[in-house]
This record gives structure tokens, sequence and C-alpha cells, in this order.
């Protein structure tokens, strides 16, 4: 779909300079410039704010942060669901120049005291829900003096009462003294493997960040809106759906509940929408679903349409010219049913969509920019404020994670591993100075992927450095690569493990998807649709082996998986399987299913 790896390095151009110094001096920059525009929406809160009054609660949780003495510099760690405190919350403490950071909500007590603890935070602000993890977790955490709670009693305090201490306290003066170089946030990545690390990220790496953002995504002066959905924790979440709106005047439209987005989507038709993988899988699968189960007539145009679409499609990904007849059974193909899906989908008045944080199938880009969904894989890590290369809107590689976004430099180093020089690379990983070296090298950031760089600049991600298969006969495989083979053959699939390292051929285990597989199974006459029964069932397995088999004309025979284990039950995120951002835990899961993997290799 791209052209063959030319270069081994990229250079994205110069970057931006801020307007602003903070955080804090850019959201006030905003309420000055939008004032009563709608800033904020939760429907299900039944809350509505604009920036004056956003600005007004800002200034009342502040003054009662102020009054529990917190420091320039001190971290405040923040654990909630979606909701409309967050916003308020995490810029009041920016507006005191101390550190707001997020916990993930899958979090045990033993995980939130390890990062309450590394980040030495006083004063934690959460809601009931999550209140007695954090009771627990206090046991061992002797510095922790305040927990503020947002919806209730049973912490130390409440919100409500900290904004009656003060309602018309004055951040700038505090905030005036907080420059590029200061934290702004931790982000504690959900390391697949050992404790996490708190990436610090200053005030000059997001702000030098965003100031490009609105050019880059074309996000236009008004009207702007973005859906909050995603953890807070997560990089993607803070840039994409929190600091681009504050900087820029986006709406922020709140969904309380990640697996509700694909009913919000159409509620608020969102101007920018970043999903993870697994959402553009299973929008794929549910609409071929539809397509389904129309009558014959129907189903057999809405097919040849879609076929034409992505010939279409990758027509012009190769560069080469599309036939009028061709380009005219599109057209109208859109105009009958595609115009219609992306209605439906609530993605009509998108002008960027992007996907990124894991491998997605080649085949899922191909299908929405068939139906004329426009998806740029971007590709970045925590450690450089989440963004290091992307897919413009109208110059998307099908394939690649596009070129490096100005103010960023990429190469190769020797063994293939993508380095990264910018301005939104983090200051450190607090209180781990040896890793911090060992990660950052002269400037140069060790991503720990390895990438190839095309002729035109073009970034693609081949894998995890050391989460490359290499088998017993020494050849160097990428299990994402393969992984993206399966799921993408069978919307039963929802997570796939590769497995082979040091063995003498691949093997599989797979999870079923928790929506499609019952109502496959449904149709297929199955009685019993539990996923632990689905697991074992004959149709299924029987499913599952072929959607493998069609792999096999796509990959090397080295690649191809010989064998498969359906693993009953879902895999959660912030679960055994699972980090809280739907990476795979490869080396729990090798551990957890050992009897399993041996099983496969036993005949």
């Amino acid at each position: 779909m791209h052209t063959t790896a030319t270069m081994t390095e990229a250079d994205g151009g110069p970057g931006t300079e801020p307007k602003a110094s903070n955080l804090y001096e850019a959201f006030r920059h905003t309420v000055e410039r939008r004032g009563d525009d709608l800033a904020l929406r939760s429907e299900d809160e039944g809350v509505e704010m604009t920036w004056n009054q956003l600005d007004a609660r800002v200034r009342a949780i502040a003054g009662g942060l102020n009054s529990l003495d917190i420091e320039r510099g001190e971290s405040v760690a923040m654990l909630m669901g979606n909701r409309s405190e967050f916003i308020p919350c995490d810029l009041a403490i920016v507006s005191l120049g101390a550190v707001p950071f997020s916990i993930y909500q899958t979090s045990s007590p033993e995980q939130i005291a390890y990062v309450v603890g590394d980040s030495a935070a006083r004063v934690v602000i959460t809601e009931t829900a999550y209140l007695p993890q954090v009771l627990e977790a206090k046991k061992d955490l002797p510095l922790l003096e305040h927990v503020v709670v947002i919806d209730g009693e049973g912490g130390t305090t409440t919100l409500e009462a900290l904004e009656a201490i003060e309602p018309d306290f004055d951040p700038g003066p505090r905030a005036a003294e907080v420059g590029l170089d200061d934290p702004l946030t931790l982000i504690y990545t959900s390391g697949t493997t050992g404790p996490p690390k708190g990436v610090v990220l200053t005030q000059g790496n997001l702000l030098r960040l965003l100031a490009l953002l609105k050019e880059i995504l074309d996000i236009p002066d008004r009207g702007a809106k973005v859906i909050s959905w995603l953890p807070a924790a997560h990089i993607a979440e803070r840039n994409a759906n929190y600091y681009t709106p504050v900087v820029h005047g986006l709406e922020i439209n709140i969904c309380p509940d990640p697996r509700q987005i694909i009913e919000y989507l159409p509620k608020v038709r969102p101007t920018w929408y970043f999903a993870v993988p697994r959402i553009w899988e299973k929008l794929k699968a549910g609409l071929e679903g539809n397509l389904a189960g129309l009558p014959e007539e129907q189903r057999e145009k809405a097919q040849a349409g879609l076929d034409a679409a992505i010939q279409k499609v990758r027509l012009e990904q190769a560069g080469e010219a599309v036939p009028d007849e061709l380009a005219e059974a599109v057209a109208k193909a859109d105009e009958a049913l595609f115009s219609n899906l992306r209605v439906a989908l609530g993605l009509d008045q998108a002008t960027a969509i992007s996907v990124g944080a894991a491998p997605i199938p080649v085949e899922v880009l191909e299908f929405f920019h068939a139906i004329g969904i426009e998806v740029g894989e971007l590709y970045g890590l925590s450690e450089t404020c989440g963004l290091v290369t992307t897919n413009r809107p109208g110059q998307v590689k099908i394939g690649t994670v596009g070129p490096p976004i100005p103010g960023c430099e990429v190469k190769l180093a020797e063994d293939g591993e993508l380095l990264c020089r910018s301005p939104y690379v983090m200051a450190e990983y607090r209180n781990k100075p040896e890793q911090t070296a060992e990660t950052v090298v002269d400037e140069w950031l060790h991503t720990g992927d390895i990438a190839e760089i095309d002729e035109d600049g073009y970034v693609s991600i081949v894998d995890r450095k050391k989460e490359l298969i290499i088998n017993a006969a020494g050849k160097n495989m990428s299990p994402a690569n393969i992984e993206a083979h399966v799921k993408a053959a069978s919307p039963l699939v929802s997570q796939c493990v590769a497995i082979g390292d040091g063995r003498p051929y691949n093997v599989a285990l797979i999870s079923l998807d928790p929506d499609y597989a019952p109502v496959w199974a449904e149709k297929q006459g199955i009685e019993d649709r539990d996923l632990e029964a689905l697991a074992d069932d004959e149709q299924v397995n029987q499913a599952i082996a072929e959607a493998i088999e069609e792999t096999k004309s796509r990959m090397a025979r080295v690649e191809q998986i010989k064998k498969f284990k359906i693993i009953p039950g879902e895999w959660l995120p912030g679960g055994d399987e699972l980090t809280p951002t739907m990476k795979l835990k490869r080396k729990p899961i090798a551990e957890k299913y050992q009897e399993e993997i041996e099983a496969l290799y036993a005949d």
C-alpha cells in the first residue's frame, strides 16, 4: 500500500512557539475569546458550562486547594471517571503551579499506593466509586493527608466544602510564576512489564505541541467539538479531549462510560475524534453485520459498491489513476449508502479522525476510507506527549503512521529502532535517573519500536523491539502484524496473541468478541451463547480455523499460525491480559496460559 522504505531519517520541519507560558494562561486566553460559548457539556449529569462559568469553577476549586497549602511543583493525584469535575479540578491544580496526574480507574489499592507514593502526593481527589480503593491504599501512604471526594462524603473533605472556602480566589499571581520549563503533568505508563514509570511532561512540551495541532488537524475556529471518553490517565485523552479544547476553544462533551462511545458519536458529531483500534474494528464488524442482514438484492448492491470503493482506495493509495467508470460507481454508492452510514455513525462532520496506541489492520483502514471516513494512523508515546508522527487529513498513507510532525526529527538506529528528537520529549522519568539516561541519549529518545521510513518520510511501525518473535530457526517476525491479520479475518476475534519465540512454529491464543460472538452464535442456532461455552463450541472453533486459514495467503509461511486455542471469557482493560490502554501484557499472558500454550506444542 505504500512505497518501500528507502530512508533512515525524516524531519517534520520547524515547530511553533506557544503564545502562553503555561496552560492556565492559555486557558484564560480562551476564556477571553470564547466567554459565553459552551465549553463543557455532560448530558448524563445535566451539566452545561460556558467558558466563563468554567473559569469561575476553576477559581473556586483553586481557592479551596490553596487552603491545603499545595505548593508549586507539588503533585496532586486524581482518580475519577469521565465527568464534569475533572477539567475544572485539573485546571485549578495547574493554576497553582502544582502538577496534577490521573490514576487509571481499574487500579488496585496496591497500584494506587505505588503511583501516589512515587509522586509524593499529599492530596487525592476522587469520587465515591473509587473511594474504597483509595482509603485502602492510604494505609500505606504516610504522606497522603487529604482525600477530597467530589460526589459525597467519606474522605477527609468534599469538593463542595473546598469550593466554599474562597470562591472568588484569583490564582493569576501564582500562575504567573510558572514557565515553560515547569512540569505540567505526570503520565504513569501502563507498562506491559514492571511497575509504571512517571513520565514528567513540562508546560513547554505540551504547549509547543498544542500550538501545532489545530493546523495539523484542520480544526475550524468555531463550532468544533470533541468527546471526552478515554481514561484521563491516557496521554491521548489528555491531548485530544482536554488540552487541545482548552487551548483552542473546542466544546467538550462528556461520555461517562467508554462502552457508550458508539451511542455518543451521533449525539455529538465530533470535529476531531480519536479512538484506539478496537473501536474501529468493532464499528467495522457492526456495519458489516448490518449489511449482511439486508435483503439479498440490496445486500448484493451494497457489497458491489463497497468492493468498488475499496478498489478505488487501493488505486489511489498506489498512486494510480481511477477509471471514470469506477469513480462513477463509487460516487453512486456514496450517495445511496456511504453518506447515510457516515451520518448514522456520527462522523459526517469530522475534519480529522485518528487512530493510535496499538497496531490496526490495513483492511480496517481501507474499509473506512472506502465509505468516506478518512481514518489516519498516528504514532506517539507518553514520553513524547503522545505524538511523533501523524497522517494529516487529505494526506493519509494507509499502512503508515504518517511523517514526523513539525518540530520533530526521527531516524533509525542500526538495528531499526526508531529514535526521536523534539521539543515534545519528556523532561525525565520521575525518580528514575538511570532509566531516563538509558531512554534519552544525546537528546534522542529511544522509542523501543522497530520502524521503517519510506521515500516520502512516512513512518511504518514494525513492532516493539522487545516483542519480536525469533523462532527456533532464527527468523525475526512481528507478532503485532500476525495478530492484525487474524483480527481482520474475523469479527469473532476480540484479541489475538501470537506466540512462537524460540519455537518451531507459531500458535495463537484468542479471546472472542463479547458483542459479536453471541449474535453470530444465535444466527448459527447455538443455544448456549455464553463466552465460556462458545470457547469450546465446535462451530465457533471451525469459524476461527477458517479465518486463520484465510490469513495464510497474506503471510510468509514462517509467520503463519499453525494452531490456536480460544480462551474462555473476556479480556478487560486493566486485567491480567490487557493494560488499561488495551495493550497486550505478553509476559503475564505467557505465564498465565503456560499449560494451554504447551498443549499447542505437545502434538
